[in-house]
């Protein structure tokens, strides 16, 4: 942007350094102003990212029940944060200060020399098209400039590639949601016994009130080893042909759980640098604590914690246990789960009692709470640069050639033709970024995902289409509105002064 407003004002540089001004001085002159420019930035920078900061200091409160935790203003935070920003906006504009400083008076207040113009692969294939002059003169200016042209599209491709990541964390929280919450679980409630119970517990549990179906589990600590690698998990066992609870493959198809053996998630396994068909130690931490070499039968996926699963029979003949259980999955009629959790509260033997729709309910608020603040943010922030691209370029670009323009309009041309060769270029470089922005968005999603694998979690990387076209929307949005208000200038061409010459 500087590097064109300078050769936009390329007789007031001169008439500057006629009368006396050092190229020093003109110098400082264009670094106080992008330094100006950058003050107002980080200014704003500051108070939004003070603001995001105590917003989501406030959501990880509440969702890790911390009885306190302050967002503090820390002044080597903000001062780097303002270095960051002054060291990149210095050095994009040094190139155009440098080139302010060199211009000699005399060159400065002569006109520039005219642009030589040739023919090119593009105009050929234009003519072959039988494509009108307007758009012959767009296809021109275009390749006449190659890096001004690739700069603009790097600032849109930008912003749209921002809003794919961005949008991407929805997509890929909804499937990790539906994956963990809906696609493996089925249940209504779970339920909690304070100690293991025999098999006949199911009875019991089958006669309260507005219970369809029941499947009872086990859960047992257990440190798993491989080599020197260990992790500590609670390992489930889980019935055969169960239906309230699926194991899912790698490509999130269900599975059955085989009778032998153990299954792992595929971070679980990872963890553990283990491989299905691989053996591995697991150390029972409770009961008598065997110790017994198992064999990984399986791997499947999961995106929340690591997970090991089991036959429930299998792992009760581990322990060393008859068929028990510590707990029950339950499918209940919805319009009677108030009356079974009153029933379930005056059981003592019951130790807990969840619905799954309550906890699903309860991640995505916590979920929404975080995502929506920073993806509103990445919105606005795409739009700015979105908007700020196509401004400056096509509010330069006037200026640099409202002369030729206005030439267009003595000769005849009608006003919607001039704002069409003025703004073709800009649209054209926009239809041409959208594609690379969404590639760049798809890269920058693949990147997110690896940077946030966790134990705790993991994302899915999953992108919807209409996360592309909801991206190339806001961006053609942004452009729309920036050609809107560069347009009206064209209308409002004063002709006469602008055909003025220079010399």
């Amino acid at each position: 942007m500087v590097t064109r407003l300078v050769e936009t004002e390329r007789e007031q540089i001169g008439l500057l350094k006629a009368f006396g001004y050092t190229n020093h001085a003109i110098g400082w002159l264009y670094l106080k102003f992008v330094l100006a420019i950058a003050a107002i930035g980080i200014g704003i920078g500051w108070g939004v990212g003070a603001w995001m900061g105590r917003g989501v200091t406030a959501n990880y409160t509440d969702y890790y029940r911390f009885p306190f935790l302050y967002y503090i203003d820390d002044p080597q935070v903000f001062a780097g944060a303002a270095m960051v920003s002054l060291v990149a906006v210095v050095s994009g504009a040094l190139f155009a200060v440098r080139r302010a400083m060199r211009l000699a008076p005399a060159v400065a207040m002569t006109p520039p020399p005219p642009t030589l113009y040739r023919g090119s692969t593009v105009e050929r294939l234009a003519e072959f098209g039988s494509l009108g002059p307007p758009t012959r003169m767009i296809l021109r200016h275009t390749t006449r400039w190659p890096l001004r042209s690739v700069a603009t599209m790097a600032g849109i491709a930008a912003s749209v590639a921002i809003l794919v990541m961005s949008l991407f964390f929805l997509d890929s929280i909804d499937e990790m949601l539906n994956s963990y919450f809906f696609r493996s679980q089925h249940q209504d409630v779970t339920v909690q016994f304070t100690e293991i119970r025999d098999d006949s517990t199911r009875f019991e549990i089958d006669s309260l009130p507005g219970v369809i179906q029941t499947e009872l589990y086990r859960v047992v600590a257990m440190r798993l080893r491989h080599g020197h690698l260990s992790r500590r998990v609670g390992v489930n066992g889980i019935d055969q042909g169960a239906e309230l609870q699926e194991l899912v493959d790698m490509d999130g198809r269900p599975v059955d759980l085989p009778p032998y053996g153990i299954t792992l998630t595929a971070k679980l396994a990872d963890l553990l640098d283990v491989e299905e068909g691989g053996t591995i130690v697991a150390e029972a931490l409770e009961g008598r604590r065997p110790v017994r070499e198992i064999t990984v039968s399986r791997v499947i996926q999961e995106y929340i914690g690591t997970q090991a699963y089991m036959d429930r029979t299998a792992l009760n003949r581990l322990m060393g246990d008859p068929p028990v259980s510590d707990g029950a999955l339950l499918l209940v009629d919805e319009t009677r789960q108030p009356e079974l959790f009153r029933t379930l509260k005056g059981i003592p033997d019951i130790m807990g009692a969840s619905r799954l729709r309550a906890a699903f309910e309860k991640f995505r608020e916590i979920i929404d709470d975080t995502m929506i603040t920073m993806i509103v943010f990445y919105i606005l922030f795409a739009s700015v640069i979105a908007v700020g691209v196509a401004y400056n370029s096509a509010r330069i670009s006037l200026s640099e050639r409202a002369r030729e323009l206005a030439s267009l309009r003595v000769l005849g041309f009608h006003k919607r033709e001039v704002a069409y060769i003025l703004l073709g270029e800009l649209a054209l470089l926009t239809v041409l970024a959208m594609p690379l922005g969404c590639l760049f968005g798809y890269g920058l999603s693949a990147l997110m995902v690896r940077l946030f694998e966790t134990e705790l979690y993991r994302l899915p990387f999953v992108i919807e289409p209409s996360t592309y076209g909801y991206a190339v929307l806001i961006v053609a949005a942004a452009s729309v509105v920036t050609g809107w208000l560069v347009g009206r200038k064209v209308a409002h061409f004063d002709l006469v002064a602008v055909l003025k010459t220079r010399e």
